[in-house]
Protein backbone atom coordinates (compact mmCIF):
# COMPACT_ATOMS: atom_id res chain seq x y z
CA UNK A 1 0.00 0.00 0.00
CA UNK A 2 1.24 3.68 -1.00
CA UNK A 3 2.42 6.02 1.59
CA UNK A 4 1.34 9.49 1.54
CA UNK A 5 4.00 10.59 -0.18
CA UNK A 6 3.89 7.72 -2.75
CA UNK A 7 0.43 8.46 -3.40
CA UNK A 8 0.94 12.04 -3.99
CA UNK A 9 3.96 11.67 -6.71
CA UNK A 10 1.90 9.24 -8.56
CA UNK A 11 -1.36 12.13 -8.71
CA UNK A 12 -3.17 10.28 -6.09
CA UNK A 13 -5.10 12.56 -4.36
CA UNK A 14 -5.95 10.57 -0.96
CA UNK A 15 -9.34 10.83 1.73
CA UNK A 16 -6.88 11.86 3.68
CA UNK A 17 -5.32 14.77 1.49
CA UNK A 18 -9.40 15.88 1.28
CA UNK A 19 -9.76 16.11 5.15
CA UNK A 20 -6.60 18.57 5.43
CA UNK A 21 -7.79 20.80 2.48
CA UNK A 22 -10.92 21.52 3.86
CA UNK A 23 -9.59 21.66 7.24
CA UNK A 24 -7.39 24.00 5.84
CA UNK A 25 -9.47 25.95 3.42
CA UNK A 26 -6.83 25.35 0.44
CA UNK A 27 -7.79 22.73 -2.67
CA UNK A 28 -7.07 19.64 -2.44
CA UNK A 29 -4.27 19.71 -5.71
CA UNK A 30 -2.49 22.47 -3.48
CA UNK A 31 -2.04 19.81 -0.47
CA UNK A 32 -1.65 17.22 -3.06
CA UNK A 33 1.71 19.07 -4.60
CA UNK A 34 3.05 20.09 -1.34
CA UNK A 35 3.20 16.65 -0.19
CA UNK A 36 4.62 15.23 -3.27
CA UNK A 37 7.42 18.22 -3.01
CA UNK A 38 7.76 16.71 0.66
CA UNK A 39 7.01 20.48 1.91
CA UNK A 40 3.68 18.62 3.88
CA UNK A 41 3.22 15.91 5.85
CA UNK A 42 0.37 13.95 7.14
CA UNK A 43 1.04 11.66 9.90
CA UNK A 44 -1.52 8.89 10.00
CA UNK A 45 -0.16 5.45 11.17
CA UNK A 46 -2.64 3.10 8.84
CA UNK A 47 -3.32 1.39 12.47
CA UNK A 48 -4.35 4.54 14.14
CA UNK A 49 -6.07 6.08 10.76
CA UNK A 50 -8.54 2.87 11.34
CA UNK A 51 -8.99 4.03 14.53
CA UNK A 52 -10.05 7.63 15.92
CA UNK A 53 -7.09 9.74 14.04
CA UNK A 54 -8.29 12.96 12.14
CA UNK A 55 -5.97 13.64 9.55
CA UNK A 56 -3.79 17.02 9.88
CA UNK A 57 -1.19 18.71 7.97
CA UNK A 58 2.16 19.57 8.95
CA UNK A 59 4.10 21.81 6.69
CA UNK A 60 5.01 25.92 5.06
CA UNK A 61 1.56 25.99 3.12
CA UNK A 62 -0.61 25.33 6.07
CA UNK A 63 -1.44 26.92 9.79
CA UNK A 64 0.91 26.67 12.10
CA UNK A 65 0.99 23.45 14.28
CA UNK A 66 1.47 22.73 18.17
CA UNK A 67 2.56 19.58 19.91
CA UNK A 68 2.03 18.81 23.23
CA UNK A 69 4.41 16.44 25.45
CA UNK A 70 3.30 14.19 28.03
CA UNK A 71 4.53 10.70 29.52
CA UNK A 72 5.25 8.90 32.73
CA UNK A 73 8.66 8.83 34.24
CA UNK A 74 9.91 6.76 36.82
CA UNK A 75 9.73 8.39 39.53
CA UNK A 76 5.09 9.27 38.60
CA UNK A 77 3.57 6.83 37.07
CA UNK A 78 -0.61 6.23 36.24
CA UNK A 79 -2.42 5.87 33.08
CA UNK A 80 -5.14 7.83 34.41
CA UNK A 81 -2.89 10.87 34.38
CA UNK A 82 -2.02 10.59 31.64
CA UNK A 83 -5.29 10.31 30.03
CA UNK A 84 -6.20 13.12 31.86
CA UNK A 85 -2.84 15.06 30.23
CA UNK A 86 -4.08 13.74 26.74
CA UNK A 87 -7.54 15.43 26.90
CA UNK A 88 -6.43 18.62 28.47
CA UNK A 89 -3.36 18.57 25.61
CA UNK A 90 -6.54 18.01 22.93
CA UNK A 91 -9.22 20.08 24.76
CA UNK A 92 -7.22 23.30 24.40
CA UNK A 93 -6.61 22.49 21.16
CA UNK A 94 -2.98 20.74 20.71
CA UNK A 95 -2.64 19.55 17.10
CA UNK A 96 -0.45 16.20 18.17
CA UNK A 97 0.51 14.44 21.43
CA UNK A 98 3.87 13.11 22.07
CA UNK A 99 3.97 10.07 24.46
CA UNK A 100 7.48 10.56 26.36
CA UNK A 101 6.88 8.15 28.99
CA UNK A 102 10.06 6.52 30.37
CA UNK A 103 8.85 5.17 33.09
CA UNK A 104 7.15 1.62 34.22
CA UNK A 105 3.92 0.16 32.06
CA UNK A 106 4.66 2.36 29.11
CA UNK A 107 3.00 0.10 26.38
CA UNK A 108 0.04 0.12 28.22
CA UNK A 109 -0.07 3.18 28.94
CA UNK A 110 0.82 4.29 24.41
CA UNK A 111 -2.14 1.78 23.74
CA UNK A 112 -4.73 3.84 25.81
CA UNK A 113 -3.69 7.19 24.22
CA UNK A 114 -3.72 5.67 21.08
CA UNK A 115 -7.01 4.14 20.98
CA UNK A 116 -8.76 7.61 22.91
CA UNK A 117 -6.64 10.29 20.75
CA UNK A 118 -8.12 11.64 17.53
CA UNK A 119 -4.70 13.55 17.44
CA UNK A 120 -1.38 12.11 15.81
CA UNK A 121 0.77 10.64 18.32
CA UNK A 122 4.53 10.90 18.62
CA UNK A 123 7.29 8.83 20.41
CA UNK A 124 11.11 8.69 20.84
CA UNK A 125 11.43 4.61 20.79
CA UNK A 126 14.51 4.78 22.34
CA UNK A 127 13.33 5.77 25.39
CA UNK A 128 10.87 2.41 26.05
CA UNK A 129 13.81 0.66 24.64
CA UNK A 130 16.32 1.50 26.98
CA UNK A 131 13.54 1.02 29.34
CA UNK A 132 13.61 -2.42 28.31
CA UNK A 133 17.40 -2.96 28.47
CA UNK A 134 17.52 -2.11 31.76
CA UNK A 135 18.57 1.11 31.42
CA UNK A 136 22.06 0.60 30.18
CA UNK A 137 22.34 2.09 26.22
CA UNK A 138 25.82 0.25 26.30
CA UNK A 139 23.76 -2.77 25.63
CA UNK A 140 21.76 -1.84 22.95
CA UNK A 141 22.40 -3.53 19.52
CA UNK A 142 20.62 -2.27 15.87
CA UNK A 143 18.26 -4.90 15.97
CA UNK A 144 16.75 -3.90 19.68
CA UNK A 145 15.88 -0.21 18.34
CA UNK A 146 14.52 -1.61 14.98
CA UNK A 147 12.59 -4.19 16.67
CA UNK A 148 11.31 -1.13 18.97
CA UNK A 149 10.71 1.03 16.13
CA UNK A 150 8.52 -1.67 14.59
CA UNK A 151 6.69 -2.27 17.85
CA UNK A 152 5.83 1.14 18.24
CA UNK A 153 4.19 1.18 14.35
CA UNK A 154 2.19 -1.51 15.02
CA UNK A 155 0.79 -0.10 18.11
CA UNK A 156 -0.32 3.01 15.75
CA UNK A 157 2.30 6.02 16.47
CA UNK A 158 2.23 8.13 13.58
CA UNK A 159 5.74 9.67 14.13
CA UNK A 160 8.76 9.05 15.62
CA UNK A 161 11.90 11.20 16.64
CA UNK A 162 14.51 9.14 16.04
CA UNK A 163 18.11 11.09 16.61
CA UNK A 164 19.72 9.21 13.24
CA UNK A 165 22.32 12.59 12.74
CA UNK A 166 24.05 12.53 15.50
CA UNK A 167 27.81 11.32 13.91
CA UNK A 168 30.25 10.21 16.01
CA UNK A 169 32.72 12.53 13.87
CA UNK A 170 30.81 15.61 15.62
CA UNK A 171 31.24 14.83 19.33
CA UNK A 172 34.20 16.72 19.58
CA UNK A 173 32.03 20.22 18.38
CA UNK A 174 30.10 19.87 21.60
CA UNK A 175 33.28 19.31 24.04
CA UNK A 176 33.55 23.06 24.87
CA UNK A 177 29.74 23.77 24.65
CA UNK A 178 27.80 25.62 28.22
CA UNK A 179 25.16 22.97 28.27
CA UNK A 180 26.98 20.33 25.97
CA UNK A 181 24.48 18.01 24.40
CA UNK A 182 21.09 18.26 26.03
CA UNK A 183 18.58 16.50 24.12
CA UNK A 184 17.87 12.85 25.74
CA UNK A 185 18.33 10.58 22.63
CA UNK A 186 21.26 12.43 21.74
CA UNK A 187 23.43 12.44 24.30
CA UNK A 188 22.45 8.71 24.74
CA UNK A 189 23.60 7.75 20.98
CA UNK A 190 26.72 9.72 22.05
CA UNK A 191 27.19 7.47 24.58
CA UNK A 192 26.90 4.34 22.59
CA UNK A 193 29.50 5.37 20.50
CA UNK A 194 31.53 6.56 22.34
CA UNK A 195 31.62 3.24 24.60
CA UNK A 196 31.75 1.26 21.46
CA UNK A 197 33.99 3.47 19.18
CA UNK A 198 31.20 2.82 16.17
CA UNK A 199 29.46 5.26 14.09
CA UNK A 200 26.01 5.85 14.96
CA UNK A 201 23.70 2.75 14.34
CA UNK A 202 20.55 4.68 13.66
CA UNK A 203 22.24 6.39 11.09
CA UNK A 204 23.91 3.10 9.30
CA UNK A 205 20.49 1.44 9.97
CA UNK A 206 18.56 4.21 7.89
CA UNK A 207 17.42 2.31 5.25
CA UNK A 208 16.37 -0.20 7.30
CA UNK A 209 14.08 2.13 9.45
CA UNK A 210 12.72 3.90 6.29
CA UNK A 211 11.65 0.29 5.39
CA UNK A 212 9.43 -0.28 8.43
CA UNK A 213 8.31 3.30 8.29
CA UNK A 214 6.99 2.92 5.17
CA UNK A 215 5.16 -0.34 5.94
CA UNK A 216 2.68 1.57 8.35
CA UNK A 217 3.07 5.04 7.37
CA UNK A 218 5.22 6.36 9.82
CA UNK A 219 6.44 9.71 8.90
CA UNK A 220 9.73 10.65 10.51
CA UNK A 221 10.84 13.28 13.10
CA UNK A 222 14.34 13.56 12.44
CA UNK A 223 15.88 14.70 16.02
CA UNK A 224 18.27 16.91 16.24
CA UNK A 225 20.16 15.55 19.12
CA UNK A 226 23.27 18.37 19.07
CA UNK A 227 20.61 21.19 19.21
CA UNK A 228 21.61 23.67 21.33
CA UNK A 229 20.27 23.80 25.41
CA UNK A 230 21.61 27.32 25.97
CA UNK A 231 21.76 30.70 24.40
CA UNK A 232 25.23 30.69 24.55
CA UNK A 233 25.11 27.99 22.84
CA UNK A 234 22.96 28.62 19.99
CA UNK A 235 23.74 28.47 16.40
CA UNK A 236 27.24 26.71 16.92
CA UNK A 237 29.43 24.15 15.07
CA UNK A 238 27.65 21.02 16.28
CA UNK A 239 24.33 22.30 15.82
CA UNK A 240 24.42 22.78 11.78
CA UNK A 241 27.12 19.99 11.39
CA UNK A 242 24.18 17.72 12.47
CA UNK A 243 21.80 19.68 10.05
CA UNK A 244 23.73 18.85 7.57
CA UNK A 245 23.32 15.18 7.80
CA UNK A 246 19.46 16.09 8.28
CA UNK A 247 19.37 17.04 5.26
CA UNK A 248 20.75 14.49 3.35
CA UNK A 249 18.47 12.01 5.15
CA UNK A 250 15.37 14.09 4.62
CA UNK A 251 16.45 12.80 0.40
CA UNK A 252 17.11 9.62 1.93
CA UNK A 253 13.96 9.13 3.33
CA UNK A 254 11.66 10.34 0.59
CA UNK A 255 13.59 7.95 -1.99
CA UNK A 256 12.54 5.68 0.61
CA UNK A 257 8.79 6.55 0.33
CA UNK A 258 8.24 8.09 3.59
CA UNK A 259 7.22 11.30 4.89
CA UNK A 260 10.02 13.23 6.70
CA UNK A 261 9.97 16.11 9.36
CA UNK A 262 12.85 17.73 10.81
CA UNK A 263 13.30 18.96 14.28
CA UNK A 264 14.82 22.13 14.97
CA UNK A 265 16.65 23.86 18.00
CA UNK A 266 15.47 24.81 21.78
CA UNK A 267 17.54 27.91 22.78
CA UNK A 268 17.39 30.89 20.52
CA UNK A 269 18.19 34.41 20.83
CA UNK A 270 15.51 36.29 19.16
CA UNK A 271 17.92 37.87 16.72
CA UNK A 272 19.04 34.51 15.01
CA UNK A 273 15.22 32.61 14.65
CA UNK A 274 14.70 33.66 11.00
CA UNK A 275 18.21 32.65 10.02
CA UNK A 276 17.67 29.10 11.78
CA UNK A 277 14.47 28.45 10.05
CA UNK A 278 16.01 30.14 6.81
CA UNK A 279 18.90 27.70 6.90
CA UNK A 280 16.92 24.69 8.15
CA UNK A 281 14.34 25.34 5.25
CA UNK A 282 17.64 25.44 2.27
CA UNK A 283 19.65 22.68 3.83
CA UNK A 284 16.69 19.73 4.44
CA UNK A 285 14.90 20.47 0.83
CA UNK A 286 11.65 22.65 2.77
CA UNK A 287 11.30 19.58 4.58
CA UNK A 288 8.81 21.10 7.55
CA UNK A 289 10.66 21.94 10.45
CA UNK A 290 9.72 20.95 13.67
CA UNK A 291 11.34 23.76 16.25
CA UNK A 292 11.12 22.60 20.53
CA UNK A 293 10.52 26.62 21.83
CA UNK A 294 13.18 27.72 21.13
CA UNK A 295 13.68 30.19 24.38
CA UNK A 296 14.70 33.00 23.94
CA UNK A 297 16.33 33.57 27.04
CA UNK A 298 17.15 31.14 30.02
CA UNK A 299 16.96 33.20 33.09
CA UNK A 300 13.40 32.36 34.02
CA UNK A 301 12.50 29.08 35.19
CA UNK A 302 9.08 28.76 35.96
CA UNK A 303 7.94 31.12 33.14
CA UNK A 304 9.81 29.00 30.37
CA UNK A 305 5.97 28.41 28.50
CA UNK A 306 6.39 32.68 28.18
CA UNK A 307 10.03 32.61 27.39
CA UNK A 308 9.86 29.97 24.96
CA UNK A 309 6.33 30.95 23.23
CA UNK A 310 7.75 34.29 21.90
CA UNK A 311 10.43 32.51 20.22
CA UNK A 312 7.76 29.69 18.81
CA UNK A 313 6.03 32.64 17.87
CA UNK A 314 8.60 34.18 15.85
CA UNK A 315 9.54 30.54 14.36
CA UNK A 316 5.96 30.19 13.17
CA UNK A 317 6.10 33.33 11.52
CA UNK A 318 9.91 32.62 9.68
CA UNK A 319 8.23 29.67 8.66
CA UNK A 320 8.41 26.75 11.22
CA UNK A 321 5.65 24.22 10.57
CA UNK A 322 5.03 23.08 13.94
CA UNK A 323 5.96 24.16 16.99
CA UNK A 324 6.64 21.83 20.35
CA UNK A 325 5.47 23.47 23.54
CA UNK A 326 7.42 24.07 27.04
CA UNK A 327 5.22 24.24 30.28
CA UNK A 328 6.08 26.18 33.63
CA UNK A 329 7.62 23.43 34.39
CA UNK A 330 10.45 22.76 31.75
CA UNK A 331 14.11 21.90 33.91
CA UNK A 332 12.21 21.98 36.48
CA UNK A 333 10.01 18.39 36.82
CA UNK A 334 7.23 16.68 35.44
CA UNK A 335 4.72 18.74 34.09
CA UNK A 336 1.05 17.77 35.75
CA UNK A 337 -1.84 18.43 34.09
CA UNK A 338 -2.43 22.38 35.16
CA UNK A 339 1.17 22.37 33.86
CA UNK A 340 0.55 20.54 30.24
CA UNK A 341 -3.41 23.59 29.61
CA UNK A 342 -0.83 26.30 30.78
CA UNK A 343 2.07 25.16 27.88
CA UNK A 344 -0.49 24.39 25.27
CA UNK A 345 -2.46 27.87 25.68
CA UNK A 346 0.92 29.63 25.55
CA UNK A 347 1.30 28.04 21.92
CA UNK A 348 -1.53 28.37 20.81
CA UNK A 349 -1.26 31.89 21.38
CA UNK A 350 1.89 31.75 19.30
CA UNK A 351 0.79 29.82 16.51
CA UNK A 352 -2.44 31.92 15.94
CA UNK A 353 0.03 34.95 16.05
CA UNK A 354 2.01 33.26 13.38
CA UNK A 355 -0.89 32.49 11.19
CA UNK A 356 -2.31 35.67 11.62
CA UNK A 357 0.79 37.51 10.65
CA UNK A 358 1.46 34.66 7.70
CA UNK A 359 -1.82 35.77 6.02
CA UNK A 360 -3.06 32.08 6.48
CA UNK A 361 -7.07 31.71 5.35
CA UNK A 362 -10.05 32.28 8.13
CA UNK A 363 -6.83 33.40 10.53
CA UNK A 364 -8.09 36.34 11.58
CA UNK A 365 -11.53 35.67 11.56
CA UNK A 366 -11.94 34.20 15.63
CA UNK A 367 -9.70 37.62 16.24
CA UNK A 368 -12.24 40.18 14.31
CA UNK A 369 -15.37 37.97 16.02
CA UNK A 370 -14.33 38.56 19.64
CA UNK A 371 -12.91 42.44 18.93
CA UNK A 372 -16.75 42.80 17.46
CA UNK A 373 -18.27 41.06 21.13
CA UNK A 374 -15.75 43.28 23.39
CA UNK A 375 -17.29 46.61 21.33
CA UNK A 376 -20.60 45.32 21.71
CA UNK A 377 -20.63 43.98 25.45
CA UNK A 378 -20.57 40.97 24.25
CA UNK A 379 -19.52 39.32 27.33
CA UNK A 380 -20.50 35.81 27.31
CA UNK A 381 -19.26 35.74 23.26
CA UNK A 382 -16.12 37.04 24.21
CA UNK A 383 -15.91 33.72 26.64
CA UNK A 384 -16.49 31.61 24.43
CA UNK A 385 -14.67 32.68 21.83
CA UNK A 386 -11.30 32.99 24.37
CA UNK A 387 -8.97 30.33 23.97
CA UNK A 388 -9.20 29.61 27.64
CA UNK A 389 -12.95 30.61 28.43
CA UNK A 390 -13.02 28.98 31.96
CA UNK A 391 -10.29 31.36 32.62
CA UNK A 392 -11.42 34.86 30.90
CA UNK A 393 -14.52 34.21 32.44
CA UNK A 394 -13.29 33.38 35.93
CA UNK A 395 -10.73 37.05 36.00
CA UNK A 396 -14.70 39.01 34.80
CA UNK A 397 -15.73 37.20 37.56
CA UNK A 398 -13.61 37.78 40.44
CA UNK A 399 -15.05 41.58 40.39
CA UNK A 400 -18.37 41.32 39.16
CA UNK A 401 -19.95 37.74 39.42
CA UNK A 402 -23.29 38.56 39.27
CA UNK A 403 -25.41 38.32 36.17
CA UNK A 404 -26.12 41.79 35.95
CA UNK A 405 -22.74 42.70 35.13
CA UNK A 406 -22.82 39.74 31.61
CA UNK A 407 -24.12 42.78 30.08
CA UNK A 408 -22.74 45.29 32.04
CA UNK A 409 -20.98 48.50 29.40
CA UNK A 410 -17.87 48.39 31.62
CA UNK A 411 -15.89 46.03 33.14
CA UNK A 412 -13.98 46.37 36.69
CA UNK A 413 -11.07 48.21 35.16
CA UNK A 414 -12.05 51.12 34.01
CA UNK A 415 -15.96 51.30 35.44
CA UNK A 416 -18.68 52.93 34.13
CA UNK A 417 -17.74 56.76 33.72
CA UNK A 418 -14.23 56.06 32.50
CA UNK A 419 -14.67 53.12 29.66
CA UNK A 420 -13.22 54.12 26.61
CA UNK A 421 -15.61 51.71 24.13
CA UNK A 422 -18.67 53.26 26.30
CA UNK A 423 -17.62 56.73 25.56
CA UNK A 424 -16.97 55.77 21.84
CA UNK A 425 -20.75 54.43 22.00
CA UNK A 426 -21.78 57.59 23.33
CA UNK A 427 -20.03 59.92 20.29
CA UNK A 428 -21.27 57.68 17.87
CA UNK A 429 -25.00 58.42 19.18
CA UNK A 430 -24.68 61.66 19.09
CA UNK A 431 -23.19 61.53 15.44
CA UNK A 432 -26.28 59.03 14.06
CA UNK A 433 -28.59 62.01 15.40
CA UNK A 434 -26.49 64.87 13.90
CA UNK A 435 -25.14 65.78 16.82
CA UNK A 436 -21.43 65.54 15.40
CA UNK A 437 -22.36 67.44 12.37
CA UNK A 438 -23.71 70.51 14.31
CA UNK A 439 -20.73 70.72 16.44
CA UNK A 440 -18.50 70.55 13.37
CA UNK A 441 -20.64 73.16 11.18
CA UNK A 442 -19.51 75.09 14.40
CA UNK A 443 -16.40 74.93 14.67
CA UNK A 444 -16.03 76.09 11.01
CA UNK A 445 -17.87 78.96 11.44
CA UNK A 446 -15.69 80.00 14.21
CA UNK A 447 -12.58 79.62 11.91
CA UNK A 448 -13.66 81.70 9.28
CA UNK A 449 -15.01 84.39 11.70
Amino acid sequence: MATQIESARAGEITAEMEYVAKQERLTPELVREEVAAGRLVIPANRVHLAGRLEPLGIGIAVKCKINANIGNSAVTSSIEGEMEKLHTSVHYGADTVMDLSTGNDIDNIRKAIIEASPVPIGTVPIYQMLEELGGDIEDMRAQHFLDMVEHQAKQGVDYMTIHCGVKLEHLHLTTQRVTGIVSRGGSLIAKWMMVHREENPLYTHFEDLCDIMRQYDVTWSLGDGLRPGSIADASDEAQFAELDVLGELVLKGWERGTQVMVEGPGHIPMDQIAMNIERQIEVCHGAPFYVLGPLVTDIAPGYDHITSAIGASLAGWSGAAMLCYVTPKEHLGLPNNDDVREGVIAYKIAAHAADVARGRPGAQDRDDALSKARFEFDWNEQFRLSLDPETARSYHDETLPQDTFKSAHFCSMCGPKYCSMKITEDIRGMAESGELVQIQEQLQDKATT
